[in-house]
């Protein structure tokens, strides 16, 4: 062999072309794995948030369906499964499928110094949960993995599916459950008709928004014991629903009417706080759409499908109609419909003795408007151009010193804005502050923790979205509340 065939050999020898192959194959493998892991884990984080608070949403409802007249172990478990995110149930989602029927557990605790709401009268019984003040619901689920199983190409066994868990304890306060007068006011703004991407929503926030309240309503009770679809002996749970900017009273039909179109919008009135309630007429300007209406529901019962005869329920867009929608134009005030739900709650109050009076305020908690009606300089006084948000919080405030409880819903709030607010005690102040601040206290503040549009952004740590809100909200004027799980 002579020198040039024996280098040769030994070039070959040393070429290293191709070796790289079977490292990016495995490389392949894990950066798949990897990819696959993150997506799916990520999928599966998204679902456990929606299935607890689904659950949350059961439990809390099942304890207040123990405290009504002739509760069964039966009519409880309707309840849990009415809010449940089992098929037809109020917080089911195709992030969530064949979520089974939830399990249910009722318990008697006595000793617990962390609440004992209540002691326990007789056995607990197939037929009466009377001897029970806990209940603990129980969901699971198994969800499908899709990334990672591109793994079996590679010849690598993967999880098909990965299963999730949640339990939420419930119990309720002493006596019979407290009855609401409820004004329900709802941003109906421009920004409100921006798309909400967020997978719980995927719609435009106003039909989001509407789409909450609609479950709001399912989880009142119109009617006092005893009624039937059709014949509500009395009124129970009454709702007004109040909107911003103004319309004209003589075209706020619109919106309770399937199919009409948007009321009439004209520049903010300035309400004067705590005069007697009188609703606008004619062409005034009102903030109010419809009176306190109990006839919401199609069963006169808690839980059961909207009446779609019902203005209240068409506003909210039930029977396929649109619902209120957003027009727009006079940009954000929200002051004036604060002191005007509360005028008007002050009379539902007047009217019905004993009962109680919520006001539920759902917006961005930016305002700027330009539109306000005899709208001056004035610094940081009710009525002035200046200072808009700090005015919302004096007027929620005003109406929590009256005994109202005030909650706050931020939706897609952001940690910047209120750009008229240069003055006043509070200059500078964010739309996610001024939300916070108009709430009668922290429990009594939310805000959508999935929405697209800066998601949890007030309060990094909620968990709930737009939808399991106003769930929960509904079991909490039912006198309920969660516990901490695993009490016994």
């Amino acid at each position: 062999m002579n020198h040039t065939s024996g280098s040769f050999l030994l070039r070959g020898y040393k070429d290293e072309n191709g070796q790289v192959l079977p490292w990016m194959a495995l490389m392949v493998v894990l950066f798949l794995g990897m990819a696959g892991l993150t997506l799916d884990l990520g999928h599966a984080y998204v679902c456990y948030r929606q299935l607890q608070a689904s659950t949350d949403a059961a439990a809390l409802a099942g304890a207040y369906a123990m405290t009504l007249g002739g509760a069964t172990q039966a009519s409880v478990q309707a309840e849990v499964n009415a809010f449940s995110s089992t098929t037809g149930g109020a917080n089911a989602s195709p992030n969530l499928p064949n979520v089974p029927t939830p399990t249910i557990t009722l318990a008697c605790v006595t000793d617990s110094s962390s609440f004992v709401p209540a002691a326990c009268s007789g056995p607990i019984t197939a037929t009466a949960p009377s001897g029970s003040n806990v209940i603990r619901v129980v969901q699971t689920v198994s969800i499908p993995t899709i990334f990672i199983q591109a793994l079996s190409a590679f010849g690598v066994k993967s999880a098909t599916s990965l299963n999730l868990g949640t339990e939420a304890d419930a119990t309720f306060q002493a006596g019979p459950p407290t009855q609401v007068n409820v004004a329900l006011v709802m941003d109906t703004t421009a920004s409100m008709g921006s798309r909400d991407t967020d997978p719980s929503c995927a719609n435009t926030r106003i039909h989001c928004a509407l789409a909450g309240a609609q479950l709001l309503l399912k989880g009142l009770s119109p009617c006092s014991s005893g009624s039937k679809a059709g014949n509500c002996l009395s009124a129970y749970d009454t709702v007004s629903l109040f909107t911003f900017p103004n319309v004209t009273a003589n075209t706020a039909s619109y919106d309770t009417t399937c199919g009409k179109g948007n009321p009439g919008i004209v520049p903010y009135t300035v309400p004067t706080p705590g005069a007697t309630w009188t609703a606008p007429t004619g062409g005034a300007g009102t903030y109010q759409i419809t009176g306190y209406d109990d006839n919401y529901s199609s069963t006169n019962q808690q839980g059961g499908a909207l009446n779609t005869s019902s203005g209240l329920a068409i506003a909210t867009g039930a029977g396929g109609c649109q619902g209120m929608q957003t027009p727009g134009g006079d940009e954000t005030y929200y002051a004036g419909a604060i002191y005007a739900a509360q005028s008007s709650l002050m009379a539902a109050q007047a009217a019905n003795p004993g009962t109680k009076n919520v006001m539920i305020i759902l917006s961005d908690g930016d305002a700027n408007s330009t539109h306000i009606s005899g709208g001056t300089h004035a610094g940081n006084v009710y009525g002035s151009l200046d200072d808009q948000c700090q005015q919302a919080i004096t007027a929620a405030n005003y109406a929590t010193n009256q005994g109202t409880e005030v909650v706050t819903i931020a939706y897609g709030a952001s940690n910047s804005g209120c750009s008229t607010d240069r003055s006043g005690p509070k200059a500078g102040i964010s739309p996610c502050t001024t939300m916070q601040d108009m709430a009668s206290s922290p429990g009594d503040f939310y805000t959508d923790a999935t929405a697209s549009s800066a998601p949890g952004a007030c309060d990094p740590s909620a968990t709930l979205a737009l939808d399991d809100i106003f769930s929960n909200l509904a079991a909490t004027f039912g006198k309920a509340r969660l516990l901490p799980n695993g009490i016994k």
